[in-house]
């Protein structure tokens, strides 16, 4: 059963025949990573479709190589790293083209891959926000991570710092955000 949000109710997340159950934890930081440890880095575009909770994405390397996907996120409303359920379906760029005219808010970021996590590094009205993730395979691998030293504060459990959310927050409203945590990136 699912409410308003398009959360799942109920103690537990299990995987479907084609979900699997997402882990992940955030943290804010207050910079970018120094380039030194950086394995890999990635341009992204989030198209979060319009009534729905599905997310196209593009992601584009820097020699040339792109990566088109559907995603599905149906989020839990229970506290911790399951973050709810999510389904990926790989696209052609026809595929793509397609589902990119339908209405859309648009989130973009640079990652960086800082193994074991992703830093994001948002562009546009996100400016100044660098969240770093860190996905894992069971609740137990979650508990035992211990948070990069430069973390500002662990976000997992605030909403706010979600992709669903963020591409719908306004500019101001994100500095205010950032100021509960100590952060003031530079305006513009």
């Amino acid at each position: 059963m699912t409410d308003k949000a398009g959360s799942i109710r109920g103690e537990s997340v299990r995987p479907g025949k084609y979900a699997r159950v997402e882990r992940e934890r955030r943290f804010l930081l207050a910079e970018p990573p120094p380039p030194a440890a950086v394995t890999a880095t990635r341009t992204i575009t989030d198209r979060y479709l319009v009534g729905t909770r599905l997310r196209l994405r593009r992601a584009d390397w820097p020699d040339g190589g792109c990566e088109l996907k559907l995603t599905q996120k149906v989020p839990v409303t229970q506290p911790g790293a399951a973050q709810g359920l999510i389904t990926n379906t790989y696209l052609s760029p026809t595929e793509y083209d397609l589902l990119a005219r339908l209405p859309a808010t648009l989130l973009s970021k640079t990652r960086f891959s800082v193994p074991p996590l992703g830093v994001d590094v948002f562009d546009g009205h996100l400016q100044g926000l660098v969240l770093a993730e860190a996905e894992f395979t069971t609740d137990e691998e979650a508990q035992r991570f211990v948070p990069p030293a430069d973390c500002v504060a662990e976000v997992t459990d605030d909403i706010r710092f979600t992709g669903g959310r963020l591409v719908e927050t306004a500019r101001q409203q994100l500095l205010q955000w950032l100021a509960e945590y100590g952060l003031q990136p530079e305006t513009r």
